[in-house]
């Protein structure tokens, strides 16, 4: 018959515990090290989000279309521009293009 717990559980034995080697410490160090820059990275980076928005960034959390919309009104003659070009491409040309471009934008976008 086994030993068991209060619970009727069967007791463990402790792990033992392994103490690292000198190499195996630095590494620890390294990969502490790494993951508290990463830490300090990603906080400076919300930071500046937050920055970005609460310095009143007109758009900043706007849908795509509305950042169009205000693209359109700050550049009207970048946007001639492009219209032009586009009404010059001919409809099948810009629909192809299209299916190229959009993927792009949409992966910038995040």
């Amino acid at each position: 018959m086994s030993p068991a717990g209060s619970h009727g559980q069967p007791v463990r034995p402790a792990a033992p515990v392994i103490v690292p080697t000198l190499e195996q410490q630095k590494v620890l160090l390294r990969i502490s090290a790494q993951r508290e820059r990463i830490r300090e990275r990603r906080a400076a980076r919300f930071l500046a989000q937050q920055q970005t928005l609460d310095a009143g960034n007109p758009g900043a959390s706007d849908s795509l279309i509305l950042q169009g919309v205000a693209f359109a009104k700050q550049h009207p003659v970048a946007v001639a521009a492009v219209a032009a070009a586009a009404m010059a491409l001919g409809p099948r040309r810009l629909v192809r293009w299209m299916g190229v471009a959009l993927p792009w934008i949409v992966r910038l976008r995040r």
